[in-house]
This record gives structure tokens, C-alpha cells and sequence, in this order.
């Protein structure tokens, strides 16, 4: 009985595509990318928790994190499925900033 396959995280959020041939700071250049840790920054990460049929879990002791990467809230959601399995919770959604990232994924274990 493992933990649920949270996913894995996908691409550069930060890339700006190849190089042109244009120095800095020319009419032309592309800005660099931004380190992972400057874009995700400004993400908010959060788990929506569901019961089996996809209607919200209401058990007024859930936790409302927010998460600053989704490596974050991933690690979290290791470490406290099963917490949250005995507060009634089915299956979890990874949103960013509201939009569905993945899920719903449930947090029962296979048999």
C-alpha cells in the first residue's frame, strides 16, 4: 500500500526558446528564462479535496495549504494522503492558481 502517484511536474515554465544570434540588450534579444524558482514563485498551488463521486469534502479540519511549486504540494500530499483518507477525503485535484493541473487522483489504494 504505497503512497498515490502524484504526478510528475512538466517543462520550463521559464523558457524563452532558442537563442536568435542577438546580444543583450539589442533591439532583438530575448530575455533569458527565469530560474524555476522565480516563476513558481508567483504560482499558488493548492489540492482541491473531493468524495468518491466529485463533490467537495466538507470536514471543517481540512487543511487549507497553498504551495509555492507543485514539487511542494506534491511532497505534502506524500506525506498526508492517508491523514486525509481518514478524514474522509477520496480523491484530490492539483489546481495552479484555480486551473486543474491534474486529477482527480484518489487516494484509496489499489487492491
Amino acid at each position: 500500500m504505497g503512497s498515490p502517484n502524484a504526478g510528475a511536474g512538466g517543462g520550463c515554465p521559464g523558457w524563452a526558446g532558442p537563442a536568435t544570434g542577438h546580444t543583450l540588450g539589442s533591439p532583438g534579444a530575448r530575455r533569458l528564462p527565469k530560474r524555476t524558482e522565480e516563476v513558481n514563485r508567483d504560482m499558488a498551488w493548492t489540492w482541491r479535496f473531493e468524495k468518491m463521486d466529485g463533490t467537495p469534502a466538507t470536514a471543517r479540519d481540512l487543511p487549507k495549504e497553498t504551495f509555492a511549486s507543485q514539487s511542494d504540494a506534491e511532497t505534502w500530499l506524500g506525506e498526508g494522503w492517508r491523514g486525509l483518507l481518514e478524514a474522509g477525503v477520496d480523491q484530490v485535484t492539483l489546481l495552479e492558481e484555480g486551473r486543474v493541473e491534474y486529477g482527480p487522483m484518489s487516494l484509496h489504494p489499489e487492491d
